[in-house]
């Protein structure tokens, strides 16, 4: 039989503390709908009282199968638990589990709370009884227990006897600074256990001030505990939490994890994980960070030429889990580190089949190396890739012609008498045998400017003749921009992210010591691989 593992998620709150993030109400029921569909066992939904946000969210929480959880912190020295008004508040989320957070480094009660060490246990056990005898599950979140251990181990377990004592379900090791590696966390929790703390009641919370949260979670399983909390893509405060976006594919697909242990999580829902962390940094208005494992978009990326034909042969060579259990995809970029396995690898996924042994192969290769070197990046622009290859294999179709483009910026005063910008784009194109010309101005509708790149999409895809419907649900999403030299020769690659109204997203780049050129150079490729793809030529 399998042991239980618990799998306590802490995204709302100790997510909530990292620098830069603030989540409304609706997205903190957004993100829990996500968790809950998951599978993991709690949702610490924040800390009622201590803000509008979580309080609001409290009130309108989620019906979730997971276990819905306030956190708050033991009742205050002075006071009795049923005067504290700031547990009163924790309580009254109407939540079933309650996580409390309390000392147990002697420092830490001395200096931050300013008590003596017996009235501190005092504070945590009558908190912790004060929950069970209002019929709620208690966690004890056992802050900076790890520092505490290290310098009065005594102290530390009687903090932790007090609190099991008092009716604590989970007893939390929380290494609240980060800075516990490894071997000592798994150490530890061995003697917490050998000092008679049952591991079926203990967890463990880590941070990554030493990238090393992960690792520690898993070496205090490795010891017996039994729950772990973590957050999606490892917020949190400073270097964030262990991250759960990690922790458990690890847990359900390797050993000795997958044999010894079962969580919440289903195989079916692991597949939805990339899903999962990519909507928490959509929410975040944050760029998914590549290198993640697992979930990352370069995670299962093989961009040298060897890796890639060892791949076409069997995807083990250089992979360590089949991408698709965690809802990610292999990718086989172009880059001037590719060969001809990656080249016809790309070209039968663009639709392009090409003869082994085709002397265009060569010639495409030739021209990307060529172009990197110039400051292109095909790896992260697939669409322009493409568009490349097309051309070099005579499959390009002729679908229109920019004959000219001007973009002027022009500040002036407004109706309001406030000096403002104002972009103005002139195209003209021959398509469909005539020349066109079409002016575009950036402004939206709050009278804003949008910039030249914004006015010279506008002024493009205005009037395509034949082609413009088509154009139409198509929107840039991200536009990025890198000075691949410095000095008064810099060149500019700019990187255009679109997608549209089919779900379809791709990468063109651009190229030139002009940025204007460069964003508009990357903007055509990106207008020509759309009407490529829906006209299947």
């Amino acid at each position: 039989m399998k042991e239980r593992l618990s799998l306590y998620d802490t995204t709302l709150r100790d997510g909530q503390q990292t620098q830069g993030v603030q989540f409304s109400s609706d997205e903190k029921r957004e993100i829990a709908a996500a968790l809950d569909a998951l599978g993991v066992d709690y949702i610490e939904g924040g800390w009622p009282g201590a803000n509008p946000t979580d309080s609001a969210f409290f009130d309108n929480a989620p019906k979730t199968r997971a276990r819905m959880t306030a956190f708050g912190m033991t009742k205050r020295p002075g006071m009795s638990a049923d005067n504290d008004d700031v547990l009163a508040a924790v309580m009254n989320a109407g939540t079933q589990s309650v996580c409390l957070v309390g000392k147990t480094h002697d420092f830490h009660v001395q200096t931050a709370l300013g008590i003596d060490l017996e009235e501190n246990i005092g504070l945590l056990s009558d908190s912790i009884r004060h929950l069970t005898a209002k019929g709620r599950e208690a966690i004890f979140d056992a802050e900076h227990f790890f520092d505490g251990y290290k310098a009065n181990p005594a102290y530390a377990l009687r903090c932790l006897k007090a609190a099991h004592d008092a009716g604590a379900r989970w007893i939390v090791l929380c290494d609240t600074n980060g800075g516990t590696l490894p071997h000592e966390v798994g150490h530890i929790t061995g003697e917490v256990i050998a000092a008679g703390l049952p591991g079926d009641h203990l967890g463990i919370h880590t941070h990554n001030d030493t990238e090393n949260a992960v690792a520690c979670a898993l070496a205090a399983v490795d010891a017996g505990a039994r729950q772990i909390q973590g957050t999606l893509n490892g917020l949190g405060e400073r270097c964030g939490n262990a991250n759960l976006t990690a922790l458990i594919p690890i847990l359900l697909l390797k050993e000795p994890y997958a044999s010894r242990f079962e969580t919440g999580v289903t195989m079916a829902a692991l597949a939805g994980l990339t899903r999962t962390s990519r909507m928490l940094d959509e929410i975040l208005n944050r760029v998914p960070h590549k290198q993640a494992g697992f979930v990352g978009s370069s995670a299962f990326a093989h961009k040298a030429g060897l890796h890639a034909s060892a791949i076409a042969k069997d995807p083990t060579t250089y992979e360590h889990i089949d991408p698709a259990l965690v809802g990610n995809a292999r990718v086989v970029p172009m880059s001037n580190q590719a060969g001809q396995s990656n080249l016809r690898k790309r070209l039968v996924e663009a639709g392009l089949q090409v003869d082994k042994g085709d002397p265009a192969l060569g010639l495409i290769l030739d021209e990307v190396k060529a172009r990197e070197t110039e400051g292109y990046s095909y790896d992260t622009a697939q669409a322009s890739f493409e568009l490349l290859a097309r051309a070099a294999l005579g499959r390009m179709p002729d679908l229109f012609e920019v004959k000219r483009y001007r973009v002027t910026v022009e500040r002036r005063k407004n109706k309001y008498n406030k000096m403002v910008s104002l972009s103005e784009a002139v195209v003209v194109v021959k398509v469909d045998g005539e020349k066109r010309l079409s002016v575009s101005e950036s402004m939206d509708e709050t009278g804003s400017d949008r910039g030249p790149v914004n006015a010279l999409s506008k002024a493009l895809s205005k009037d395509l003749g034949q082609y413009s419907a088509m154009l139409e649900d198509m929107r840039l999403v991200d536009f990025k921009v890198r000075i691949t030299q410095g000095g008064t020769e810099a060149v500019t690659r700019v990187i255009i992210d679109s997608e549209d109204g089919q779900g379809h997203r791709w990468s063109t780049v651009g190229v030139s010591a002009n940025i204007v050129d460069a964003s508009f150079e990357a903007l055509l490729d990106a207008i020509r691989w759309k009407l490529i793809r829906d006209l299947k030529p």
